[in-house]
């Protein structure tokens, strides 16, 4: 069948994945030919998402290796699947109810996850669908699920994943590794539910530091005394407060304690007294500790902290060593209490364990420290009402309105000797305007609160050191390497794992509570009610965080807790393929559970990729507009260019800049490669419609042009091989590219030329020789571009198999690469580019054939002139060689090993307009240069501007830079010339 004109990529796309998928060739086993084993765990993706960049990328990666081994006989498993997502998936359910105005509370906890199953079933094969689209090869025969088989799932829904979570729960709570606690976690108000640090983004945002006095108790009073860096006096003052700043002054009201730094002599005679809450009603105002922590900052601001235990993770870890209480003030939607002892009790009872005369409780819940008119209010609302209340009672730190840190530019006023008036500037409270870093629900956006709630906790401590040791150890390897210390910080500074979530859609917690709170863990609720005779038993209503369940991901979706086949064959795993946002919140996780669970690996190598942002190294964001969706751009340009540009792009341990130019730009090497297979049919090299001779050795071909083609050829295969080996994705594309394109589409396509034609003698040769290497290209190119390769594999002959399970080549460079027919026509080759690269610079018409002259050739040098004279001349428009002693002045010379040419261009260009012109370019650089050196050794601009914008800079640097010496390069040419 005869090509088309051009590769019809969405024509061809749809036809050659049905094709793949009806032989079964992404099955486990498929083509496997070796007893080794080579298996993937997909990281899954949400069950009702959508494919973005970053899941391209990612595929694209785990793909190539899949098909690279698959193609090399390995026993290849690529294990797709999609995660529960449970606070995605439900926020998608409930906002379709919302659409009818109703409420997930308007529904039983059975008919409400009824519907998430039917939206699992009607948006679950998205995601497939579109990776389908990317090309990847995964098994779909046994696509996993982290909630298949539990209980309410329907018909096609069934699996054992959901009982493996199950019996890992209760296996892990009946070791003492579970347990239930109050802790601080983050909380997301709007959903009402715990939530992990990955689905918290931190914004910078424009807020206020509130600086505001805590009155000594009893009218206690001290010399407060301020020093410079060189122990000099600069302020004495006799104070009866202590100041503190706060961005939030809805949470003084469950301040437990002010805590100032152990070194800091300025509130050396207060240590241990008490002080005064400024807000509250004033008959049961609190009085609170001054104590000593490590944690304060005595450079900054004040020096000294409020502690709000059950507000902050900081003030957490203050009140937790120093023993002081932990007050919980706001409610689950984020509104201030109305639970609780009444204000006055609970101020009464606070008071009685700051002075010491009650043991401070382990739970201090029921002390709600709210004040009645607060009860009830947002937190934001009630922010204001307690700036207003302290700010008018006069306990707010006033400053004169010049003062710097309220941020105003405000004109002094003038001294009466400048011709100013006196004057008594009316101070005003000190607000500092400040960019804080605030959290926000990265599907809720509103404000996450650290709050302390009950929940379900990993003991990590009695289970991280095998996670850790397996990397020390080097039984798991993580690449690159810089990502190991991401990896040990997370691991060893570990704090429990919140596992619990306060969700409807998910595994529910294994636990039945008693009338008295007394738990039972068991896998049902038959052997919960065996442990507990006669009594009334209540499930806990939580579910498990997703990733507790994704944790088990390499065992659960090879049928773990069974010993199935696929668990014995493929278990550990080879490679695991992820971003490095996840390392700690999945990839280290995994680590954890796998050792704990079945105490093994989950794999033996994770290789951590970079993020994909745009042209200009900002992360894309919809806020910005700058997201390139890969859907949008496989429509316009291919599946082929899509990958192969990421593949290109993906250097380890750097972010990939994506624009579409070069997206554009691969499509065209796609078409190159297109083209070249349509040179070759018209020159006859597909009409037997076999498939190629298999070459071993260049001795199978007689011409040099065609035992110079295969030893290159087989040093591209090693270099691909090399590099897929060590997980340089960019290296094996580029080298493939600069084979395919400048060795075969250019070099060899150009060279062969002559010797194609019918009366040569070399003509049977050349197109064997030409076939073969096309064969070549597309094998080693399948694994990046599966679409084109497949369809160009297809069409030029009758194949006994798919490309996709064609046979990865073994030769080498030892039998392949003849070193004469080597050096000769990269000789040949370097000579013509030496010669158009002179010719370029000194613009010479492209038409002009000039005359060239030599001083001296060695006897290889000869004999590379000799068989290939008629080919430079013709590719480097040379019209004679002629031996000289010396060159004429206005001679360019040209290096060539062994060999010194020289092309004499007096006459032939105007040197000095070509002088002036490259001095009036190379003058416009040097300024560009200079203004951008000047921009990059600014210390204000490197400490200020954006990481991007600084890389930016750099990149407009080097590419100018490049540019300069390129035109200085010519420069130096023209002067040689006089």
């Amino acid at each position: 069948m005869a090509l088309d004109k051009n590769f019809d990529a969405a024509q061809a796309e749809a036809r050659l994945y049905a094709a793949w998928e009806d032989a079964g060739a992404f099955k486990a086993g498929a083509n496997a030919s070796r007893k080794e084993t080579f298996s993937v765990m997909i990281p899954p993706p949400n069950v009702t998402g959508s494919l973005h960049m970053g899941h391209a990328f990612n595929n694209t990666l785990q793909d190539i290796l899949v098909r690279w081994h698959r193609m090399r006989g390995f026993d290849t498993l690529w294990q797709p699947g999609q995660d529960h997502a449970g606070i995605a998936t439900q926020m998608v359910v409930e906002r379709e109810l919302a659409k009818d105005g109703k409420r997930r509370t308007d529904f039983t906890r059975e008919e409400f996850t009824a519907k998430v199953w039917e939206q699992k079933q009607k948006s679950g094969g998205t995601i497939i669908g579109q990776l389908k689209r990317l090309g990847t090869s995964l098994d779909w025969s046994r696509n996993a699920f982290t909630m298949s088989g539990a209980p309410g799932a329907p018909a096609g829904e069934e699996g054992n994943f959901h009982d493996a979570v199950i019996k890992v729960f209760v296996d892990m709570y009946n070791k003492g590794l579970i347990y239930r606690g109050k802790r601080l976690v983050n909380w997301d108000p709007h959903f009402e539910t715990a939530i992990s640090d990955l689905e918290v983004e931190s914004t910078e945002v424009d807020g206020h530091m509130w600086h505001f006095k805590y009155p000594l108790a009893d009218g206690a009073t001290y010399t407060y005394v301020e020093k410079d860096e060189d122990g000099n006096v600069t302020l004495t003052e006799e104070r009866d407060y202590i100041s503190i700043a706060t961005t939030r002054p809805e949470t003084m009201l469950g301040d437990g304690a002010v805590a100032v730094h152990t070194s800091d002599e300025r509130y050396a005679p207060i240590v241990g007294k008490l002080c005064e809450i400024p807000v509250g009603p004033k008959a049961q105002r609190r009085r609170i500790p001054i104590i000593t922590d490590e944690y304060p900052d005595k450079n900054f601001g004040s020096g000294a902290v409020k502690i709000t235990g059950a507000h902050d993770f900081n003030d957490y870890g203050v009140a937790k060593r120093n023993n002081i209480p932990l007050y919980a003030l706001m409610d689950t939607r984020g509104a201030m209490r109305a639970d609780g002892l009444p204000y006055d009790e609970a101020a009464a009872r606070a008071q009685a364990i700051a002075e010491g005369r009650e043991d401070a409780p382990t739970d201090a819940t029921e002390i709600n420290l709210v004040p009645e008119e607060y009860r009830g209010l947002d937190r934001f609302e009630a922010r204001t009402k307690v700036i207003a209340d302290i700010t008018a009672e006069g306990l707010a730190v006033m400053v004169p309105p010049t003062d710097p840190r309220l941020g105003k530019p405000v004109k002094a006023p003038l001294a009466p000797e400048e011709g100013g008036e006196e004057r008594n500037e009316a101070l005003v409270a000190l607000v500092e305007p400040k960019k804080i870093m605030q959290p926000f629900g990265d599907r809720s956006k509103v404000v996450i609160e650290p709050m302390l709630t009950d929940q379900w906790f990993v003991e990590t401590s009695k289970i991280v050191q095998p996670a850790i040791d397996a990397v020390r150890n080097g039984e798991v390897q993580i690449l690159p390497e810089q990502d190991k210390k991401v990896y040990f910080h997370w691991l060893e500074n570990i704090e429990p794992w919140c596992i619990s979530r306060q969700l409807w859609w998910g595994h529910q917690i294994p636990v039945w509570f008693d009338d008295e709170g007394k738990e039972y863990c068991a896998a049902t609720e038959a052997e919960a009610q065996a442990m507990a005779p006669g009594k009334t038993l209540t499930r806990d209503p939580d579910v498990l965080d997703t990733w507790f369940s994704s944790g088990l991901w390499p065992i659960g979706t090879l049928g773990w807790p069974e010993q199935t086949d696929e668990l014995a064959k493929y278990f550990p795993t080879s490679v695991l393929i992820t971003g490095f946002d996840i390392i700690f919140f999945w990839v280290a996780r995994m680590m954890m559970m796998q050792y704990a669970v079945v105490d093994q690996k989950p794999f033996d190598t994770v290789y951590v990729h970079a993020l994909v942002r745009d042209e200009k190294g900002k992360k894309m964001s919809k806020s910005l507009g700058n997201v390139l969706d890969p859907l949008d751009l496989i429509d316009e340009y291919g599946a082929d260019a899509v990958r192969f540009t990421l593949t290109a792009m993906a250097a380890m341990g750097r972010d990939l800049k994506l624009s579409t130019a070069r997206i554009a730009g691969y499509r065209n090497f796609g078409t190159k490669l297109w083209n070249a297979h349509r040179f070759a049919e018209m020159n006859g090299v597909f009409e037997d419609n076999v498939e190629t001779v298999n070459y071993t050795s260049h001795t199978q071909v007689d011409h040099t042009l065609n035992k110079w083609i295969i030893g290159e050829t087989a040093r591209v295969r090693e270099e691909v091989d090399a590099a897929l080996d060590n997980y340089r994705f960019n290296d094996a594309a580029n080298a493939l590219y600069a084979f395919v394109w400048g060795k075969v589409c250019d070099w060899y396509v150009e060279l062969s030329k002559p010797l194609l034609q019918d009366d040569a003698p070399e003509a049977a040769e050349t197109r064997q020789t030409l076939k073969w290497v096309l064969d070549q290209c597309l094998v080693l190119l399948h694994p990046i571009m599966p679409y084109i390769t497949e369809e160009l594999w297809q069409t030029t002959a009758t194949r006994s198999k798919m490309l996709v399970h064609g046979d990865w080549p073994t030769y080498s460079t030892v039998d392949m690469l003849d070193a004469d027919a080597d050096r000769e026509l990269n000789w040949v080759i370097g000579l013509i580019e030496s010669i158009r690269s002179a010719r370029a610079q000194m613009h010479v018409p492209a038409g002009l054939k000039v005359p060239m002259l030599y001083t001296d050739m060695d006897a290889a040098g000869q004999t590379a002139w000799d068989g290939n004279e008629a080919m430079i001349k013709r590719l480097a428009r040379v019209e004679t060689l002629d031996k000289a002693e010396t060159f004429p002045k206005g001679t360019v010379s040209i290096a060539a090993p062994g060999a010194s040419f020289g092309l004499p261009l007096a006459g032939l260009i105007d040197i000095d307009a070509e002088k002036a012109r490259l001095q009036k370019s190379l003058d416009k650089l040097g300024k560009e240069i200079g203004g951008l050196k000047g921009r990059l050794n600014n210390p204000k601009f490197a400490a200020s501007a954006p990481a991007e914008v600084v890389a930016e800079a750099q990149g407009n640097l080097d590419a100018r830079q490049e540019e300069a010496d390129q035109l200085q390069a010519a420069l130096n040419r023209l002067a040689e010339l006089g």
